[in-house]
């Protein structure tokens, strides 16, 4: 009995790590998002009707892919109510979305609020030409 707890609990650990080791390590994810892809000058705006997805990484970046290039925002305040489950929410007042916007997230699950984030600069990233 003690020995099919014992590997219960081994199974479970196991299965587990991948999860944890996702949610543990979004610059890691980060890195793999990007790679073969190189940073360009930042830039305060992006078209807004162009964004094609976006993705978040936990308490860290929203990457915003706009055609072939890609997008990385390092929110300036708010970013600690990143959640890779989050819905982003965007009032703005022009066709694009800028570094001095707020975002609101809404809970995908419930529906609630889940605070507000203050962009920063977008970090174009492209394929190399060639």
């Amino acid at each position: 009995m003690r020995a099919t707890l014992c590997l219960i609990g081994a199974m479970l650990m196991t299965t587990a790590l991948p999860v944890q080791a996702a949610r543990l390590a979004p610059e890691a994810r980060i890195a793999k998002e990007l790679s073969g892809r190189v940073a360009g000058k930042p830039v305060d705006c992006i078209p807004l009707h162009q964004i094609r997805s976006t993705e978040i990484f936990e308490r860290t970046a929203i990457l915003y892919k706009v055609g072939s290039t890609w997008y990385l925002d390092r929110p300036t305040s708010g970013a600690n109510f990143l959640d890779r489950d989050d819905i982003l929410v965007t009032d703005t007042r022009s066709p694009n979305l800028c570094s001095i916007d707020i975002v609101r997230l809404i809970d995908q699950g419930t529906r609630f609020p889940g605070g507000s984030i203050g962009l920063g600069s977008f970090v174009p990233y492209n394929k190399p030409k060639g």
